[in-house]
């Protein structure tokens, strides 16, 4: 019994489910280059910057490392400052799990915006244009790999096309040179275009170059934010036109978020990210780690893009939307394309902002093949797979799928509660659906589902046995971070724990909760009521730990009065 289309379609994963490194073009080359480093420098330098054994503050924290304070990747592909082994340890610890994020997020775009995308970049007069600011070449070989992969489908159906003209033009004896031709298509390798990566430092530029043919790199993230203007006026009093801005079908912006100690600078990147995309369809993927701050970073930058650049059509706003009057400061035609199936405040960020104690945050995981240098650094032997948790967002820019029919909000979410059994692929876009934000929880005779609706809201969907039987087939065989498109026969409303708002200067946005010293430092901000006569009426606390009570004794606990350092 074959899954519903639908839930093939609304598939969140890569092909096997487990991905392989691409031998000819990742593992091999990297092996090579790693040949005339010392395994024991090099692993002792990965341990000493990402943290000891397990490598924590690599791209993939392991569970055992969880406890520990939450930081971004300790390396950087944008420093300037990285030595030789630092180079090899980049390409040993960080590029590995980079790629896999990488890829696992771009086959989700292709999925949400179909194989027309892909195919109209392929058609394109000098082939795609794409920017990695972030993962120092692992983002360009990931894309190549999926380039590759549609131009290969491409030409298999106008081998097929042919084949039939073939079959025709048989009887005329020129079916041996259309072979020839088709042989010759075969052959013809997919137009790459221009690919440009980030990369800080000479060592790390060095090793990459020999991975990636025609690339440029460049030293730092190109800034249009703070250009000048498109003209200047000369001397002579003639305006000279400033260069072109360079602009990018695809951006592939993983870890540059989080390693940004101030909001101004998360935002001032943000914006120039957006500003480099091509007004015209271009895709922006921005990733950081799977981890608590990580999605803090990536709702952020998400919200940031809805208020002032995303436009809402007026037929899809919210009652929410409508009450709280949101606005956007440049309204452009944009929309996400994943994993948001809504364009309305993420329910899992409410509150924005650090939040101490987080249990819910939306995050996605791809399980990959360690490469043998990984797991000689990692001193593995148990198990040669690692599962590199991320958070991430993808949107595209003047191109808005709302404008063509895509129906959200509460009148998606009604009919993906009612199911779409009886309907096929063509008449139902994907991005219309719930998606499962935590794994399915399977018992016996139901599944309960954890789902992210189209009205932006969190609940929990149950799919019994007598609710259909390929809806329950179906929801038994889903995986974290499906769309979900059967329906279901209860819901009820799932409420996030978000934990509670940081003190100021708590965590500095790099580490995890505060810690007891930083608690008992803390400073206390109370409001003071203050009568006409200048007497105090009351005091209240803002912000900041409850005044203890006084000393206990045998009397009874002495009053606790406040003192300067509680103000």
């Amino acid at each position: 019994m074959h899954s519903h289309p639908l839930t093939i379609a609304g598939r969140f994963a890569t092909y096997p489910s487990t991905l392989h490194l691409p031998k000819g073009s990742f593992t091999e080359p990297i092996t090579a280059l790693l040949s005339n480093s010392s395994n024991k420098h090099v692993t002792e330098v990965a341990h000493r910057i990402f943290g000891g054994p397990g490598l924590p503050f690599s791209p993939a924290t392991p569970v055992s490392k969880r406890h520990l304070p939450q930081s971004p990747i300790k390396l950087d592909a944008s420093q300037h400052k990285m030595g030789e082994v630092e180079g090899d340890v980049y390409l040993a610890t960080v590029m590995p799990g980079v790629y896999a994020a990488v890829m696992s997020t771009l086959v989700e775009v292709r999925k949400r915006l179909g194989a027309r995308w892909l195919q109209d970049l392929l058609q394109k007069e000098g082939g795609p244009r794409v920017l990695d600011a972030g993962a120092g070449g692992a983002g360009i070989l990931a894309w190549r790999e999926v380039l590759e992969a549609e131009w290969r489908l491409m030409k298999e159906g106008e081998r097929e096309e042919g084949e039939e003209e073939g079959r025709l033009e048989e009887e005329k004896g020129e079916e041996e040179g259309e072979e020839k031709k088709q042989e010759q298509e075969q052959e013809q390798p997919p137009p790459l275009g221009k690919s440009t990566v980030v990369t800080g430092s000479g060592a790390l530029r060095q090793r990459v170059s020999q991975l990636l043919d025609n690339t440029t790199f460049l030293p730092r993230l190109p800034d249009y934010l703070h250009a000048p203007p498109a003209s200047k006026t000369a001397l002579d009093g003639e305006e000279e036109p400033a260069p072109q801005r360079k602009q990018y079908d695809v951006v592939i912006a993983p870890h540059t978020l989080w390693p940004l100690r101030e909001e101004y600078q998360r935002r001032d990147q943000v914006e120039n990210l957006w500003s480099l995309l091509e007004p015209e369809g271009g895709v922006l993927i921005i990733l950081e780690k799977g981890l608590p701050r990580g999605f803090e970073v990536i709702a952020g930058a998400r919200q940031r893009l809805l208020d002032h650049h995303i436009s809402i059509p007026p037929s899809t706003l919210s009652t929410d939307d409508s009450e709280t009057g949101a606005t956007q400061l440049e309204p452009e035609k944009g929309m996400i394309i994943a994993p948001c199936t809504n364009h309305t405040r993420c329910p899992m960020y409410l509150r924005p902002g650090l939040q101490s104690g987080r249990k819910d945050f939306c995050h996605f995981t791809q399980r990959f093949i360690r490469p043998p240098y990984l797991q000689r650094i990692l001193g593995a032997s148990e198990r040669n797979h690692e599962d590199v948790q991320f958070s991430y967002v993808a949107v595209r820019k003047g191109h808005d799928e709302r404008d063509h029919g895509l129906v959200q909000g509460e009148t998606a979410t009604e009919a993906a509660f009612v199911g779409h059994e009886d309907t096929t692929t063509p008449t139902i876009n994907t991005l219309s659906l719930p998606r499962s934000v935590l794994p399915p929880l399977k018992r016996s005779g139901h599944v309960i589902l954890d789902v992210c609706t189209p009205a932006g809201r969190l609940e929990r969907w149950t799919v019994p046995k007598s609710f259909g039987r390929e809806a329950y087939r179906d929801a038994r065989k889903s995986h974290w971070g499906d769309l979900w498109a059967l329906g279901a026969k209860i819901r009820v409303p799932r409420r996030a724990r978000l934990g509670k708002k940081e003190l100021d200067g708590g965590g500095g946005g790099d580490g995890g909760g505060l810690t007891r010293r930083q608690i008992k430092n803390a400073k206390n901000v109370f409001e003071v009521d203050v009568a006409e006569s200048g007497s105090v009426s009351g005091v209240r606390l803002v912000k900041g730990r409850r005044v203890g009570e006084g000393k206990r004794t045998r009397g009874g606990r002495e009053p606790r009065f406040l003192k300067e350092e509680d103000l």
